[in-house]
C-alpha cells in the first residue's frame, strides 16, 4: 500500500458512502472520489439530489483501506489483498460506532463484501438490507462501483439495478434529512 492515507471530510454523518481504496489520482489531490469514478458516481447522486460539494459535505465517506493499493500489472488498480484489509478494518469499526449512521451505501463489489456476503453485484444491487455493523443497526444499500473500467452499470441487467438502488436511497430517511436541508455539521466546526 502507498500512501498518504485519503480521508473525506470529518462530518457528523447519518448517511456512510464506503468505498474500496483510493487510486493514485486520490493520493495526489487527497480526496477520495476525485477522479473518473468520482464524477460518475457523484452524478448519481446528483440525480437524486446532492451535487459533489453538498455530498462531500454532508455524507461521511470512508474506504475498505485508506491508502492506495498500487496498480495491476493487468491494468487498472490493484484490489487489496485480505491482509491489507484486516490493518484497516478497525478503522471502518471504529467510523462506524461513533457515527452509528442509519444509511451505509457500499460502493463496488469489496466494499460490499465487507459488510455482507456477495457473489454477484445483481443478487444485491437494488435491494435494501438491514445489517448490524459492529453493534450498530443500519440500512445497507450497494451500489456498483463507477469505474471507467466497468461496464456493469452501464448494460443491463446493471443500469436498471442501478436505479432501483438510487431510488431506494433518495426514498431513506437519512437521506432525505441531508437533502432537504439539515447539514450536518463538520467536527470541529
Amino acid at each position: 500500500m502507498q500512501g498518504p492515507v485519503v480521508l473525506g471530510n470529518p462530518v457528523a454523518s447519518k448517511v456512510l458512502l464506503l468505498g474500496q481504496a483510493p487510486g493514485f489520482k486520490e493520493i495526489e489531490v487527497h480526496k477520495p472520489f476525485a477522479w473518473t469514478a468520482g464524477k460518475t458516481m457523484f452524478g448519481w447522486f446528483a440525480s437524486i439530489g446532492l451535487d459533489e460539494k453538498s455530498f462531500r459535505h454532508r455524507v461521511y465517506m470512508a474506504a475498505v483501506c485508506r491508502c492506495f493499493p498500487g496498480k495491476n500489472p493487468k491494468g487498472g488498480d490493484r484490489v487489496p489483498n485480505p491482509e491489507e484489509i484486516a490493518n484497516c478494518a478497525s478503522w471502518l469499526e471504529a467510523e462506524v460506532k461513533l457515527l452509528e449512521p442509519e444509511l451505509v451505501i457500499p460502493v463496488g463489489k469489496l466494499a460490499i463484501g465487507r459488510l455482507m456476503p456477495v457473489e454477484k453485484l445483481k443478487d444485491v444491487v437494488g435491494q435494501k438490507y438491514r445489517l448490524d455493523l459492529h453493534g450498530v443497526r443500519a440500512d445497507v444499500i450497494p451500489l456498483p462501483h463507477p469505474s471507467g473500467a466497468s461496464t456493469w452499470h452501464r448494460m443491463e441487467p446493471g443500469k436498471t439495478l442501478l436505479q432501483q438502488a438510487l431510488r431506494r436511497i433518495r426514498k431513506h430517511p437519512a437521506w432525505t434529512a441531508l437533502v432537504g436541508g439539515r447539514v450536518s455539521l463538520s467536527m470541529g466546526e
